[in-house]
């Protein structure tokens, strides 16, 4: 497979790079990925994203595509950890990105994964229903250690729900305050979106620094 193009912010002699993989829905220059990269780059990381083919493709034909298949989704974050040199570099990604880039974690030697938002089950799962047994097995047996950072009421995974789960000793979730699957909390809550990005990507900054 082509390694896939990647999109740099920080310093490149940095000791620490962090990949960045986009969502389903959005690419990987969203406000989201945007204000993650350089927020991080800010931080001294070296920040490195891409876009999985389905996404590229829509790039550049403008034509909105479903998703690749598993498949091709780990080749392509397989290509671009080798490219980027796995020793200093830890991986994840906003949803879709995060959840790949968990399943080939501990593979690939990377020294840590980060979730920004993990999708424990699909958009439209029934409330009370346990999660889909791929998105969740593996996160028990993951030896990467790995941060994830999860709104406290994403409806696709809320702090009720994944409290209940059991997780590797590897895995550790900070929690935004009332945050949805983006980490924008209510009005009510008398915090905003951005607020509860600052507090992600210093989560992010300091799980990182200290591996």
């Amino acid at each position: 497979m082509t390694t896939p193009e990647l999109l740099f912010d920080g310093p490149a002699r940095a000791p620490i790079t962090i990949a960045l993989a986009h969502g389903a829905g959005a690419p990987m220059d969203s406000p989201f990925m945007q204000a993650f990269a350089v927020g991080l780059a800010k931080q001294g990381f070296r920040v490195a994203r891409f876009e999985f083919p389905y996404m590229a493709e829509r790039r550049m034909s403008g034509r909105k595509r479903l998703p690749d298949r598993a498949d091709v989704l780990l080749a392509t974050w397989r290509t671009a950890i080798a490219a980027l040199k796995p020793a200093n570099l830890t991986i994840g990604g906003k949803s879709l990105g995060g959840r790949m880039a968990s399943m080939v974690a501990d593979e690939t030697g990377v020294r840590g994964l980060v979730c920004l938002g993990y999708p424990f089950h699909p958009p439209g799962h029934a409330p009370g229903k346990p999660a889909a047994p791929e998105r969740l097995a593996h996160l028990a047996r993951l030896t990467t250690p790995t941060l994830i950072c999860q709104g406290e009421r994403d409806a696709l995974g809320s702090r009720d729900e994944v409290e209940s789960y059991k997780l590797s000793p590897a895995v550790r979730v900070h929690w935004l305050a009332d945050g949805d699957h983006g980490f924008k909390p209510r009005k009510a809550s008398g915090s905003s979106e951005f607020d509860n990005w600052r507090l992600a990507i210093a989560a992010v900054a300091a799980f990182a620094g200290g591996l």
